[in-house]
C-alpha cells in the first residue's frame, strides 16, 4: 500500500542556511505519525514545506501519489492537507463562528449542521463561545478553535504543529484526547510536538529529527524504550 503522504530527499534552505538536509518520511493512511526533536531541528520547516508555505531546494512531496511540490497553500488545502500552524493562527478579531466558516472557505458546498455538531462534541466550550471574538478565548480554547477550523476543510491529512505549546497540563490532556478521536474517525495526522512523551504515547510511529536530518525512526513503543530518545527527549 502506497503512503498517503510521502517526502523524498527533501532539502530546504532559508537563503544560504540549510534547514533540511535530504529528509525522507512516509505517512500511511489512518496513522498518527510524529516528528520529535529539539528546537531548530527542522520540524516546523517540514510542515511548512508540505503545506506549500516554503519551496524546497530539492526533493519531492507526494500526496495520494501525486507530487504537490510547487503547489500554492490553498491548492494543497483544497486537495486534502490541512495545516494547524504553531501559534494557532486564528483570526482574533472575528468570532468563533466566522473562524469556523473560513475553515470551509475552499469547499464547494456549505458546512453542515452535523459538522458543527461534530466540533462541538469534540470541544463543547466552542459552542458556548460561538459568538465571541476569537481573540478573547484562552490559549487552550484558541487551540481548540484552530483544530476545529482545520477540520472544516474535511482534510485527509491534518498537519499539527506544537498543539500543546503554552497550555496547562489538563488542557494538554484534552487536546491529545481529541487528536486520538479525530484519528479514530479516519483523519491521518502528522504531528510535530515538543512534548515528546505525549507525542510518542499518542502516535503509531515516530521520526526523530536533529539539525535538519532524520536520525531515527521506529514504532513509538520502540522509540519510548530507546536509551537515545529517553536521554535526549524524555528526561531519563
Amino acid at each position: 500500500m502506497s503512503p498517503v503522504l510521502a517526502i523524498h530527499d527533501l532539502e530546504v534552505a532559508y537563503g544560504t542556511i540549510a534547514a533540511l538536509h535530504g529528509i525522507s518520511l512516509e505517512v500511511e493512511k489512518g496513522e498518527i505519525v510524529t516528528l520529535i526533536g529539539a528546537n531548530g531541528a527542522g520540524k516546523t520547516t517540514t510542515l511548512r514545506t508540505i503545506s506549500g508555505l516554503l519551496k524546497p531546494r530539492k526533493g519531492d512531496i507526494t500526496f495520494d501519489g501525486r507530487s504537490i511540490v510547487g503547489s500554492k497553500p490553498h491548492i494543497v488545502t483544497k486537495m486534502g492537507v490541512s495545516h494547524v500552524p504553531e501559534g494557532r493562527g486564528i483570526f482574533a478579531n472575528l468570532t468563533v463562528r466566522d473562524n469556523l466558516e473560513l475553515g470551509g472557505y475552499l469547499r464547494k458546498d456549505k458546512i453542515t449542521a452535523q459538522e458543527y455538531e461534530r466540533v462541538f462534541t469534540l470541544f463543547p466550550v466552542l459552542k458556548e463561545r460561538i459568538r465571541q471574538s476569537a481573540g478573547t478565548l484562552s490559549g487552550g480554547e484558541q487551540q481548540m478553535l484552530a483544530i476545529s477550523r482545520a477540520l472544516m476543510s474535511r482534510p485527509t491529512v491534518l498537519l499539527l504543529d506544537e498543539p500543546s505549546l503554552g497550555l496547562a497540563p489538563q488542557m494538554v490532556q484534552t487536546i491529545f484526547r481529541v487528536i486520538r478521536e479525530i484519528n479514530a474517525e479516519g483523519t491521518t495526522i502528522l504531528l510535530v510536538e515538543q512534548n515528546a512523551h505525549m507525542a510518542l504515547v499518542t502516535a503509531h510511529r515516530g521520526y526523530v529529527m536533529e539539525t535538519g536530518r532524520i536520525v531515527l525512526t521506529d514504532n513509538t513503543k520502540a522509540l519510548l524504550a530507546s536509551d537515545r530518545v529517553r536521554k535526549a527527549y524524555l528526561g531519563g
